[in-house]
């Protein structure tokens, strides 16, 4: 009955992935708008479903040793689920075991996608604030005097709108 417990947990933890999947499209769009509060109230959440898909890995690892240990196997915190599949020998829990770990790598899958996406959105909002900011600003090593002739050629920044020597 180990492996069904392995099913249930690995169905409860493609759930979970199935949250994190749609919170990262909130973020996405948070991203976008710029609405920063939003996007700490997403990620808090996000940080405790990651706490929860932690725990039910440990719980996993838990029932694949049992289950090992009752097929006369040492436990081995370090089995996968693939691994797993090759003991068995009931077709019936064998296929449920392969069913859900195909779901679970599909929503993996998607969420990485997402997280990626999340991720270079980001780096790009942040590289557009760095740019503003010099633009209003001006770059900061302009203020150091540098030999005209030690200056990188063909490259020269401009000032910003604002004077930030004065």
């Amino acid at each position: 009955m180990a492996i069904q417990e392995i099913v249930d947990i690995m169905q409860e933890m493609t759930g979970l992935h199935q949250q994190l999947l749609e919170l990262a499209s909130q973020k996405k769009e948070a991203i976008i708008h710029n609405q920063v509060d939003q996007l700490n109230g997403l990620v808090n959440k996000e940080s405790k479903l990651v706490k929860r898909v932690s725990e039910l890995e440990e719980k996993r690892v838990f029932e694949a040793d049992r289950y090992l240990v009752g097929k006369g196997y040492r436990p081995n915190p370090a089995i996968t689920v693939s691994d797993l599949t090759r003991i068995i020998v009931k077709a019936g829990e064998k296929q449920a075991l392969i069913e859900a770990q195909a779901q679970l790598l599909e929503v993996l899958e998607s969420l990485k996608a997402a997280n990626k996406l999340n991720q270079e959105l980001a780096k790009q909002s942040l590289a557009f604030i760095d740019y503003s900011l010099n633009l209003l600003v001006g770059a900061e090593d302009e203020a150091v005097y540098q030999n005209p002739q030690q200056q990188s050629a063909g490259y020269s920044k401009r000032s910003g709108f604002f004077d930030s020597r004065a």
